[in-house]
């Protein structure tokens, strides 16, 4: 019963909290909602561009990167054990960085 009780009251305060917080939004008096929705866009879409440039790109760079190197050094280390050389996976994995690198001057 205990357990109810503190479990009903975390409940209550969290709907609390979140009807606290919350706001009505208003598209415009016309109740243009497709219009509010392409205003908002268009203020936050420079934002997201220079988000997505400058963090999320290089992010996604940097692993891809870490990625073919080390990918590239177990190729050798495979080659200098059987052989040969496995160019699939250093070669898919250089397409994609060449990919995401050059993406920002295409993608927007």
């Amino acid at each position: 019963m205990k357990k109810y009780k503190k479990t009903a009251l975390v409940l209550t305060f969290a709907l609390m909290v979140a009807f606290a917080f919350s706001t009505t939004a208003y598209a415009a008096p016309t109740g243009d909602v497709a219009g509010a929705i392409e205003g908002t866009w268009r203020d936050a879409s420079g934002q997201i561009k220079t988000v997505v440039n400058n963090v999320v790109f290089p992010a996604i760079d940097l692993i891809l990167a870490v990625f073919f190197f080390a990918k590239l050094g177990m190729a050798y280390f495979d080659y200098r054990k059987h052989g040969q050389f496995e160019w699939a996976a250093p070669a898919i994995l250089f397409a994609c960085l060449v990919f995401t690198l050059t993406a920002p001057l295409y993608i927007w």
